[in-house]
């Protein structure tokens, strides 16, 4: 009888049928089609046809790529009851399946049993150990693997560089980089590549600019390219990204989808807008204009580049809007606080069918936060309960740097407390939320509490509660915990630690400490932490310091008003009205501008921004009446207070 499959007609010969047979399932596994592999095996075995050494790698990978236990166990069943249970390429496939379904120990009983392994077989159990992020027993096994004579290839060099980019321990990079190099595979053109990534995402540019240069012209590919230009974008060198794109064309390379990706995520910032209309154009040319991803991440960057119009436009004319599309536009409204606008799309996107998920919540509890839009919040911390998001505990920790930012500290603080499982991010966002209410007591109280429990603090933990103490003028405490940083957990200082020591000196008059951390940092201070220190001078009439700080920061930032602007403070609190004429001269002459003040408040849901002096709003003159009319009665009501006071007191 003839069997149709897949539109092959295997033929009567056993032995071209078993050919056949293997070839539909290398066709069907090599084309995605794992289900079906597994179906014809079936199908196979009750034709009475036995298997042999080339079927069971074929189905084996099916069993990988559907990554189901059940159906792996029951292949591995009829593996060791075949004459090929000790072929080394089939114990091979069978060790990959296991790591492929988890099952790592399963996996490495299948390896220790092999009477014989190559480099492929080392390869798929060092790629079980590096996926699961178990660095030890990776290490482990790859010396093991060197003591049975079996030399390391590019494989293994790049599983390696994967299980490192797990930690992105920079150390640990360069020591595969060097280990490459031994070896003789660094200049393989795809470990190459691989590096150029790695080292980009470990915060090393320049070793990164350094391989891709390093690459034989002749040997470079679009993956290269690519590489070196997500590399850029990492790093936000929007330039740097465009002109390797030239050089790419100068090369004769023809760019991919990715190419434009990566160059539109180099230009997410405003500076970088008028490239990202250049490659926005080039897309265009190439046909990637019209792939969702490409439109989507568009979207994304003319919003950071502050374009909202432009994002709107190419949202509204997409045919085919996916969740992504959805959120990133709403994204794109709640950043630049319009949360009116974000709503409507947000309800708009539920109308359509397509249902918010937690990015696009995330992206709504962000944007409450930045406005102040309290009742709102309190409205998408309901919908999260309502559409089971809120167990999720990214969504709880957002929740509650909204509440503290929109003055719903207890709020804040109840879900906190109520919350099953809390990570790193969660105390430490609640102890910022302490800070930042000015509850000094219980951010302290919770820091010392999270390191009881065995949480291990990070940099951004230490930020907040060096903020607290600066807040509560705690400097032995701050002290403390900035050597407890350092000596106990190894964490180095970045420059917001030291400008917070420097506002906690600052604030309790130790001006000359304050001084002596900043020329000791391992690097060049900036505006925000010489502007602590100004402040400082300020509060304490520190004259001669002042000015050593002010023209500081008059050379790292001439066009900014606010150093000038304090100096004249401090010589008008000193009565030397000489200097204060001297420092208006020179912001005259500089044509340094004062921006005026502004304010912002939540009407019917929507932000309105009033700023001094400010006579453009519609309503001006009914805000202005209204003012007029709330002063004229603080001033009686302090007027009746000041009396009440003189009576008792005659009295």
């Amino acid at each position: 009888m003839v069997t149709h499959y897949c539109g092959v007609t295997p033929c009567i010969n056993r032995f071209s049928t078993l050919f056949t047979w293997n070839s539909n399932f290398r066709h069907l596994v090599n084309q995605g089609h794992a289900q079906n592999a597994l179906i014809l095996f079936r199908q196979m075995k009750q034709s009475g046809i036995t298997p042999n050494n080339s079927t069971f790698p074929f189905v084996l990978k099916a069993c990988a790529k559907l990554s189901h236990l059940r159906n792996s166990q029951i292949i591995h069943a009829h593996v060791l009851k075949s004459c090929f249970q000790s072929n080394i390429f089939v114990q091979t496939a069978t060790v990959d399946m296991y790591v492929k379904c988890g099952r790592l120990e399963d996996a490495h009983n299948v390896f220790v049993e092999m009477p014989v392994r190559d480099i492929a077989s080392w390869n798929a159990m060092l790629l079980g150990f590096a996926q699961s992020g178990f660095l030890d027993r990776l290490s482990c096994l790859l010396r093991h693997m060197r003591l049975s004579g079996i030399r390391p290839d590019a494989v293994t060099v790049l599983l390696l560089i994967d299980s490192i980019l797990r930690v992105k321990s920079l150390t640990s990079l360069g020591a595969v980089y060097s280990f490459g190099i031994r070896i003789g595979v660094h200049m393989d053109v795809s470990v190459a590549n691989t590096l150029i990534a790695a080292y980009s995402k470990c915060g090393n540019l320049c070793s990164a600019e350094t391989l891709f240069d390093e690459i034989n012209s002749g040997l470079r590919s679009v993956v290269s390219w690519n590489s070196m230009i997500a590399a850029y974008a990492n790093f936000e060198k929007h330039v740097k990204a465009v002109n390797c794109y030239k050089g790419m064309l100068d090369g004769g390379f023809s760019p991919d989808i990715s190419t434009i990706l990566n160059l539109l995520s180099s230009c997410m910032q405003p500076k970088a807008l008028f490239h990202g209309l250049l490659v926005h154009s080039h897309g265009v040319k190439l046909g990637c204009d019209s792939d969702v991803c490409v439109v989507n991440t568009l979207i994304c960057m003319y919003s950071k580049c502050g374009d909202v119009h432009s994002a709107r436009f190419l949202f509204n004319g997409m045919s085919d809007k996916t969740c992504v599309s959805w959120t990133v536009m709403i994204s794109a409204y709640a950043e630049k606080g319009y949360m009116s606008e974000a709503m409507t799309l947000f309800n708009a996107m539920e109308a359509a069918g397509e249902k918010p998920d937690l990015v696009t919540v995330l992206a709504l509890i962000s944007g409450c936060g930045q406005t102040g839009a309290l009742e709102l919040g309190k409205w998408i911390d309901n919908y999260s309960i309502n559409n089971g998001l809120k167990d999720n505990v990214v969504v709880c920790n957002a929740l509650i740097d909204m509440y503290a930012k929109c003055g719903g500290f207890n709020d804040a603080k109840e879900l906190f407390y109520t919350m099953a499982n809390r990570t790193v991010v969660s105390w430490t966002t609640m102890i910022t939320a302490c800070a930042l209410n000015g509850d000094v007591k219980d951010a302290l109280e919770l820091f010392f509490m999270m390191l009881e429990m065995g949480m291990k603090p990070n940099h951004i933990t230490f930020l907040a509660v060096l903020q607290a103490c600066a807040h509560g003028g705690l400097v032995e405490r701050g002290l403390e915990c900035f050597n407890m940083m350092t000596q106990k957990y190894g964490i180095n200082p970045g420059i917001d630690h030291y400008s917070c020591m420097v506002d906690l000196l600052g604030r309790k008059g130790h001006l000359r400490e304050a001084l002596e951390i900043i020329k000791s940092m391992p690097f060049e201070p900036d505006s925000g932490i010489w502007s602590a220190l100004l402040s400082a001078c300020k509060l304490h009439g520190k004259m001669e310091m002042g000015k050593y700080v002010s023209e500081q920061l008059f050379e790292l930032e001439p066009q900014v008003a606010v150093p000038y602007v304090e100096m004249a403070n401090i010589y008008a609190s000193a009565e030397m009205w000489e200097g204060v004429a001297a420092i208006r001269r020179n912001m005259k002459y500089l044509q340094v501008r004062k921006s005026p003040g502004q304010s912002i408040i939540q009407v019917n849901g929507k932000p309105t921004i009033f700023t001094v002096e400010d006579r453009d709003h519609p309503e001006t003159l009914y805000i202005y009446d209204m003012l007029d009319g709330l002063t004229s009665r603080s001033k009686k009501g302090l007027l009746a207070y000041s009396e009440e006071i003189f009576e008792c007191e005659w009295e």
